[in-house]
């Protein structure tokens, strides 16, 4: 079985998240990516906590399956070997700050110009284009400045980020699409592109709902805590041992939850329809509640499961490790030492492809540097 980017070539001048999550995905599809790293330090993440035996379980988890060179563009003997890599790969990707790349001559028309084949990836804040390009920006200020944050939350209290770095996953997984459709569009053209993306630009996508409430209606959308705002019932419930979700979509799984629940509301005006539910949603969940309050939360979860409600619990971390469903899907995967042992726990490959293993470990994080010689002897075609 063989994975579908085997053969191909990333090397990959990105660090922290957005660039290595992109970079992770195309490892984890086959891809052999060679991270080039600055002289000394390496990338951010290798001093973010929290460590085990010295190292960052925060990087192994971002750059396990991945190969490290550690290169001082500015160096000429350094350029020598950045140069050989170029003449060996598919892809380039950086997330430096827009003008970055071209002051070290490797910007998207010079590279282009020499190796035409080259697929160019650049994520950066807000993109290599418009009146901010060249400001800074982390995933917490895309959160703010894109909307989300304005959304997620309790109405009346401060807003408050995603708990995930979405700003940085979502702009990698943009990134990753771009890079893969370039790819396919190079087996056609034999021309390489250029893949722009903004975190920014990607938290804009988020916001597909809170676009079309604004638009319509003419005023912004809150927070609305765990209640999806178009449609009822969606959100968090009370039973008698702590809250679970429940989320009816349509009219046809409202109606099951009504009898289930032995609730004769499904043709009452208020309710029969979803905008009448959202209309009336407060109500709605007092009704529900009323009900849910009388038993456990795995009670609940276990009848409205068998009669094809969607429902589920609200698992911490620890218990979404132990999910046998998780488990069985292979999400959770064990990242190995130099030694062939477990060290790191990683989030498994989401992309299930038939013909294609799903590997149940992933090689080690590379040590900063520390595939310098293999990579020199694969560049001298030892």
């Amino acid at each position: 079985m063989s994975l579908p980017l085997a053969g191909t070539t990333i090397l990959d001048l990105t660090h922290v998240l957005a660039g290595p999550f992109c970079s992770l995905t195309l490892a984890d599809l086959g891809a052999k990516v060679i991270k080039v790293e600055r002289p000394g330090t390496g990338d951010d993440t290798r001093s973010f906590p929290p460590f085990k035996d010295g190292k960052s379980a925060y990087f192994a988890a971002i750059n396990h399956s991945k190969k490290s060179i550690a290169l001082d563009l500015k160096s000429e003997a350094d350029r020598a070997v950045f140069d050989k890599l170029l003449e060996r790969s598919d892809v380039l990707l950086e997330n430096n700050r827009p003008g970055v790349m071209e002051r070290l001559g490797y910007g998207w028309d010079t590279v282009h110009s020499q190796y035409p084949s080259m697929v160019y990836g650049s994520v950066s804040g807000f993109g290599q284009t418009g009146p901010d390009a060249k400001r800074p920006a982390y995933d917490m200020v895309v959160q703010a400045r894109g909307g989300v944050m304005s959304i997620t939350g309790e109405k009346g209290r401060d807003p408050v980020r995603v708990g995930a770095s979405i700003g940085d996953i979502v702009a990698g997984m943009y990134l990753a699409q771009g890079i893969l459709a370039a790819l396919l569009d190079r087996t056609r053209t034999g021309k390489g592109r250029r893949i722009d993306i903004s975190m920014l630009d990607a938290q804009v996508t988020l916001l597909e709902h809170a676009i079309a409430l604004t638009t319509v209606s003419g005023k912004a959308p809150g927070p609305t805590g765990a209640r999806h705002p178009s449609i009822a019932p969606f959100e968090t419930f009370h039973a008698s041992d702590g809250l679970f979700v429940i989320a009816c979509g349509n009219d046809v799984l409202f109606e099951k939850l009504c009898l289930l629940l032995d609730l004769p509301i499904s043709n009452d005006p208020r309710f029969a329809t979803n905008p009448e539910r959202v209309k009336n949603t407060r109500l709605l969940k007092r009704l529900i509640e009323a009900v849910t309050l009388e038993n456990t939360k795995s009670f609940w979860i276990a009848k409205m499961t068998a009669a094809g409600i969607p429902t589920g619990p609200i698992q911490s971390v620890d218990q979404v490790l132990r999910d046998p469903q998780i488990l069985a899907r292979n999400m959770v995967v064990d990242v190995l030492d130099k030694n062939g042992r477990a060290a790191f726990t990683a989030a498994g490959n989401p992309i299930k492809m038939s013909g294609s293993e799903d590997r149940t470990t992933r090689t080690p994080a590379p040590d900063l540097d520390g595939n310098r010689g293999e990579i020199l002897r694969w560049l001298d075609g030892s």
